[in-house]
């Protein structure tokens, strides 16, 4: 009947029984924990088999400490007695929880360098806020959490002194959540992008108001309304299981930017400071990616602020002529580029339409750049040939120490129905007229802008009502994987077929050909004739 016979007082005082208590009872009257209630089936096996059972690991609770997990090294034998009659099981137990727990934490210790060399990888592979944010999350789940949240205050992204510290609300706003699995705690949290206030008696606020980590291992529900927003994601923590809260500020050159929040609802362990030296540390490095994400974000909007702002406001419409056009900077730079177009009114209706590329990146390139579109309006109100224009650009640049410019220099007269162009090493325009495929204008290539002692020669072509002249830069077409006259063919296809609208002809020929890692910046400029 598996009932005990006989234990010793070690025994006793694993089990928290006293020997007289064990006698006619069974295991599963002894036991409180299910791991250990379940060797009784091993013991039967041994009993039927005769096939000792040794070293077996159990690892559970028992009512002589029933607050902690203990582990046991059990071996079963069977007993028999003269003429091989079973009498029953004997069974030795060895007390392994030291060795359990250094392997256990072993085994944590390996997670955890196993959890920073995979946020050392995946944390900050982008020069993006959000998307630095997006990968710290997923890194945390489900190793360290079952969901994990980035906020970061408002105030910080605006690059705005904040003055509220310490002792008023704050304004966060959320960039990422991740989740193990599906849960009304990660939809308690606050929608991606948005804005949301924490007052001081909050948690989060004062995670960064403190600039330390905020641990509650175990969450009861006042510690839940001072983690949520509202009470509606309060009570929505509560059902999903909430039951153990971590969070730790992301400190970046001694600026605390933001918080790290984390909590459990399936893995019942609670978090402990183990858990706490974790979080800091991958927020310790999320955080410096996220700060540096947020410089190169700020001086990149005040970079491309400057390019444009060195690029013309034309009308749309000139007499006999409607433009349209299109910049975009390069991606992955934060450097601003020296590309440039323009559209200059000149008398008897005509127009001059400039296009060019100072070679090179960053703010010199964009000065001269400045300097090469001036001289050109200047150069142009002197109503002078297009190659005696770049003539005098060549001059100018030769001036200008370790630049050279790529130039297009293009006058239409919509009266005579032509176009006059001269080109400095520039791309050769594309020519869409109605009901024929599209060409590239046939010019003499020329040396480009500051090689010097260069000769530019001007030539003539038709440009009748409705015909389309398309001007652009290198970062359309040029890559590193394709020859240019491939590339060149495709720009040609991807302007043959019915025309668009010119603004759109420019969105589609930059969406369908710009190259995917966006090495350089891009300028478009789209003319189509009319009759005056």
């Amino acid at each position: 009947n598996l009932r005990y016979v006989l234990v010793n007082p070690a025994l006793e005082r694993i089990n928290g029984v006293s020997a007289a208590d064990h006698v006619g009872r069974h295991p599963h009257d002894i036991h409180v924990s299910p791991e250990i209630g379940a060797a009784e089936a091993v013991v039967r096996e041994v009993l039927l088999t005769g096939k000792p059972v040794l070293d077996q690991y159990i690892v559970g609770r028992t009512r002589g400490d029933p607050d902690h997990d203990h582990a046991w090294s059990v071996s079963y034998y069977r007993l028999e007695g003269p003429g091989g009659r079973v009498i029953g099981v004997a069974n030795s137990v060895v007390d392994v929880t030291d060795r359990h727990r250094a392997a256990a934490e072993a085994d944590r210790a390996r997670c955890r360098l196993t959890l920073i060399a995979d946020a050392s990888a995946r944390v900050g592979t982008t020069l993006g806020v959000e998307q630095t944010a997006r990968e710290l999350a997923h890194t945390a789940v489900p190793e360290l959490a079952d969901v994990a949240a980035v906020d970061v205050l408002d105030s910080v992204l605006a690059f705005r002194r904040n003055h509220g510290h310490r002792d008023g609300p704050e304004l966060f706003r959320a960039l990422a959540v991740a989740t193990a699995h599906p849960s009304e705690a990660a939809d308690a949290a606050d929608p991606v992008g948005d804005v949301a206030s924490y007052s001081a008696d909050r948690l989060i606020t004062q995670c960064v108001h403190t600039g330390r980590p905020v641990l509650v291992p175990h969450t009861g529900p006042d510690d839940l309304q001072r983690i949520a927003r509202d009470q509606e994601a309060a009570t929505a923590l509560a059902r999903a299981g909430v039951h153990s809260y971590l969070a730790v500020p992301l400190i970046a050159h001694n600026e605390i930017l933001g918080a790290f929040d984390l909590i459990r609802t399936q893995n019942p362990l609670p978090f402990d400071e183990d858990d706490v030296v974790l979080a800091r540390e991958l927020a310790a490095r999320a955080a410096v990616a996220i700060d540096n994400a947020r410089w190169y974000q700020s001086v990149r909007d005040s970079a491309e602020s400057l390019q444009r702002s060195l690029l013309p406001s034309h009308p749309s419409r000139l007499p006999g002529l409607e433009v349209a056009s299109l910049y975009q900077p390069a991606h992955a730079s934060c450097e601003i580029g020296g590309d440039w177009y323009d559209v200059i009114p000149l008398s008897g209706d005509r127009a001059a339409l400039v296009v060019g590329d100072v070679m090179g990146n960053g703010i010199d390139a964009a000065a001269t750049m400045g300097r090469l579109r001036t001289a050109t309006c200047a150069y142009a109100d002197l109503e002078l040939e297009p190659h005696e224009v770049l003539r005098h650009l060549d001059r100018l640049t030769c001036g200008l120490e370790h630049y050279i410019a790529t130039c297009l220099y293009a006058v239409y007269d919509p009266h005579q129905g032509e176009c006059r162009i001269a080109n400095a090493g520039h791309l050769p325009p594309v020519l869409v007229r109605p009901g024929k495929r599209p060409r590239l204008v046939s010019l003499q290539a020329g040396a480009p802008l500051g090689v010097g002692g260069v000769q530019f020669d001007t030539m003539t072509f038709g440009l009748k009502s409705a015909d389309r002249l398309v001007l652009y830069t290198d970062g359309l077409v040029e890559t590193r994987d394709q020859a240019i006259d491939e590339r060149l063919d495709a720009l040609v296809d991807a302007l043959d077929g019915r025309p668009s609208p010119l603004d759109d002809t420019c969105r589609n020929l930059l969406h369908s050909l710009r190259h995917p890692d966006d090495h350089d910046d891009v300028a478009i400029l789209i003319a189509e004739a009319h009759s005056t």
